[in-house]
């Protein structure tokens, strides 16, 4: 199944209903998640511009951008962001295949030293 990354910053009004009444919110969360088919990998609160960062897997797209509505539709959340994940595996494919396009680049053949004026 892919992965994905969530990135959920809390409101302030969130902040403050946990700090009333500590619990567990990704346990909160498991169950809605699971409903859609995906599965908790990880889960970490941060400091920073994140509050929460949760790693897991989730049958598509479609299932991973449910779940990200749904969150952010609960009122709880100030931003949310959805980062599908790729494993080393599968990245390595892609550049692989990446080779075999054919693409070239507009500057293809220049070398930085010519390019420069």
């Amino acid at each position: 199944m892919p992965h994905y990354l969530s990135q959920v910053s809390y409101t302030p009004e969130a902040w403050a209903r946990l700090i009333a009444n500590p619990q567990d919110r990704i346990e909160a969360v498991r169950g809605p998640i699971e409903k859609l088919g995906g599965r908790i990998h990880n889960a970490f609160f941060a400091f920073g511009e994140y509050d929460v960062v949760v790693i897991t897997e989730m049958p598509d797209n479609v299932s991973a951008a449910a779940i990200a509505i749904a969150f952010a539709a609960g009122g709880s959340v100030k931003s949310e962001k959805t980062t599908p994940l790729m494993t080393t595996a599968e990245a390595l494919e892609a550049i692989k295949k990446a080779g075999t396009t054919g693409y070239r680049s507009l500057t293809a053949g220049t070398s930085a030293a010519a390019a420069r004026p």
